[in-house]
């Protein structure tokens, strides 16, 4: 194992750790729509509570994928999380609060009352896809920030990144292709919630209305990603001169990612292929409610394969704006190589772990809910 395999193995459990919390944003894309699925005080019930069942592992993937880019590349971690901390910290407050919703809305003493609470879920579901996916365009698009590494034995000033202006990350959601790219994945979320519900609420009522809203939603996502896509494939991206370091701008560089690492290519389009078989075959047949499974599939592979293309083939995966020499690999920006080392022992376990998730998401999902369950045991 040496250094640069190291660098590369960790960087892909880095994209897959993105990839499956795009994934499980599902939970924020069904409460967005509650009030569309359930539009009875019995639906929008039936809707939280099966988002209920599946919450904690969305916000337990953010935690999860914070300390590991934390552990494996630190630079990132205080540019990004340190610099950029407004944008960051309003999807941790949507998070938090997505969180007190649930556990609160139907306690005794609620005085706020369970609808109040239920906005706050949907204020989740919109804030929280809209922001992180404009947070990850950032890695094609770049942030204004600059890295001084000489800082860090500056006895009266060891800061080694800082952010360019007061925005400290707002200033991402200035420009319209991160938006483009952030309502893309709000409106990915809002298919993968609907075929999710479909999959797991036994009720015609609102799997009906899923079908017919879930045209709208694929629609919607199509017209914004597509277009994103192609323009990352065409323009200019940055690439890294392996030997000296040196940032430089490279035309079509993410295209010519996808073309010289061909499996990645055709992970993608496998990726694309089972979305669209699941969206299309749920909205064509009554009786198909699977969808969720290869459109999670697909998700997965479609967002590991850009996360991977940008850091992949000597190219920044954090580009700074401002100082192009500032920008971040994944060779300047990782930590040690022991680190690195004893890290891979630990993730060997990450197997396991994955399949304790699947066992006891089987658990909770064997019985499909149903509103006899609301009505004898309401969860949330």
């Amino acid at each position: 194992m040496t250094y640069t395999f190291l660098q590369h193995y960790w960087w892909f459990l880095i994209s897959l750790l993105g990839a499956l919390l795009v994934f499980l944003m599902f939970v924020q894309g069904a409460n967005s729509l509650v009030g569309s699925l359930g539009r009875t005080d019995e639906g929008r019930r039936l809707v939280i509570n099966s988002t209920g069942r599946k919450w904690e592992l969305t916000f337990t993937t953010l935690v999860t994928f914070g300390g590991a880019v934390f552990a494996s590349f630190p630079l990132f971690y205080s540019t990004s999380f340190g610099g950029a901390y407004w944008l960051w910290m309003i999807i941790l407050f949507s998070f938090v609060l997505q969180a007190v919703s649930y556990e609160f809305q139907n306690k005794l003493g609620n005085f706020l009352g369970p609808k109040t609470f239920q906005t706050c879920l949907i204020l989740n579901g919109i804030l929280g896809p809209l922001l992180l996916g404009g947070a990850v365009a950032t890695f094609f698009n770049g942030s204004n920030f600059v890295v001084e590494k000489s800082n860090l034995v500056d006895g009266l000033q060891p800061v080694i990144s800082s952010w360019a202006n007061a925005s400290h990350g707002l200033d991402a959601l200035l420009d319209p292709w991160n938006l483009v790219f952030g309502l893309a994945v709000f409106f990915l979320a809002r298919t993968l919630g609907i075929l999710y519900v479909v999959n797991n609420v036994d009720d015609e009522d609102i799997r009906s209305r899923g079908s017919v809203r879930l045209v709208g939603t694929t629609i919607a996502f199509l017209i914004l990603f597509l277009p994103f896509l192609v323009r990352t494939l065409l323009k200019d991206g940055y690439a890294c001169d392996p030997a000296t370091g040196e940032i430089y701008m490279e035309p079509m560089k993410y295209l010519h990612n996808l073309l010289q690492m061909w499996p990645l290519l055709v992970v993608f389009i496998c990726g694309v292929g089972l979305l669209l078989y699941a969206v299309v075959r749920t909205i064509r047949s009554k009786t198909y409610i699977r969808g969720i499974w290869p459109a999670g599939i697909g998700t997965v592979l479609v967002v590991l394969v850009l996360l991977l293309i940008c850091g992949w083939n000597n190219t920044a995966y954090y580009p700074s704006n401002v100082d192009l020499q500032s920008s971040l690999t994944i060779a300047n920006s990782c930590s040690s190589e022991f680190t690195l080392r004893t890290m891979f022992y630990v993730s060997l376990l990450i197997p396991f772990v994955l399949a304790y998730i699947a066992y006891a998401w089987w658990q909770m999902d064997k019985k499909k809910l149903t509103k006899e369950e609301i009505s004898e045991g309401e969860v949330y």
